[in-house]
Formats: structure tokens, C-alpha cells, sequence
């Protein structure tokens, strides 16, 4: 088994968060992937994170600790909204963001309707996004697997 310094698996939790960050953009930018407002809201833990992160790596022994908790914390905030976009689409509980839902748009014109649409395309939250075709994990669930994964890797090693 690796014997790792704390600073190197925070820097490396930072790097694989990071990476992760840019897949979940370059997965909307050019693989065409649409965001539900969970979607967008489950990255903030993640930039949150990375600046912990680098905190944790520049700043002195103490303060990198405490850097490095609250990274773990970050990530603990990202699996929560993981679980709770995973219960959305699983149906066991509606989402809290009124984004997640379709305006109603019973009983107006189709003037009215075109100028209700949004400029960007939507989806809704419930709908879950599957990265890899063969795999029944929706997006939402890797984020919260990823989220508590590096949280206890990194709760475990400063320990």
C-alpha cells in the first residue's frame, strides 16, 4: 500500500476533483450533454473544494489542516446534493429547485408559448443523464460516489 503524505493525496484529491469539474463542463460543451439546475448546482461543492484544496497546499502545517477539513466538507455538501438529485430522479422525493419544473403554459397563445421558452434548452431533473451506456449509474450518482469517495480518502489520511 502507497504510503502518501497527507499534502499529496489532498493534491492529488485537488487535481481529481479538478479534472472532474472540467469533464462535467467539457461533457456540456462539446459532448452536447444538457444540465438540469441540480446539475449545475452539485459543481459549486466542487469549486469550493478545489480552493480548499489549494489553500490546504500552500498554506502552513496548521492552517492546511484546517483547509484540508473543510475541503472534506465541501465534498460531504457535493454528496449530499448528489443524494438528493439521485432521489429526485429516482422519484422518491420532488426537487427543491422550482427550475426543475416545467412552466405551465395551459391556456396561452403560441406567441405566449414562444416567448415563455427559455434561451437555453432545459431538462428536467427527474430525467436521469447516463455517461456510459452500459452502465445503469446515472451522472448524479457517480457525483455522489466521486464526492464521498475522495471526502474519506482524504478525512482518512489526515487522521
Amino acid at each position: 500500500m502507497l504510503n502518501l503524505s497527507p499534502r499529496s493525496v489532498l493534491a492529488a484529491a485537488t487535481v481529481l476533483t479538478a479534472a472532474t469539474l472540467f469533464a462535467a463542463h467539457a461533457s456540456e460543451i462539446w459532448g452536447g450533454l444538457v444540465p438540469c439546475a441540480l446539475c449545475l448546482v452539485e459543481r459549486w461543492p466542487y469549486r469550493v473544494a478545489i480552493l480548499f484544496g489549494i489553500l490546504g497546499l500552500i498554506l502552513p502545517p496548521l492552517q492546511a489542516r484546517i483547509a484540508a477539513w473543510l475541503f472534506v466538507l465541501a465534498m460531504l455538501t457535493g454528496a449530499a446534493d448528489g443524494f438528493v438529485h439521485v432521489g429526485v430522479e429516482q422519484g422518491w422525493w420532488k426537487s427543491p429547485l422550482p427550475e426543475c419544473v416545467g412552466p405551465d403554459l395551459r391556456g396561452l397563445s403560441i406567441a405566449q408559448r414562444l416567448a415563455a421558452m427559455p434561451e437555453r434548452p432545459s431538462k428536467p431533473c427527474d430525467e436521469p443523464t447516463y455517461l456510459i451506456p452500459f452502465l445503469p449509474v446515472s451522472m448524479a450518482a457517480m457525483n455522489l460516489i466521486f464526492c464521498l469517495g475522495v471526502a474519506g480518502v482524504v478525512a482518512i489520511r489526515r487522521k
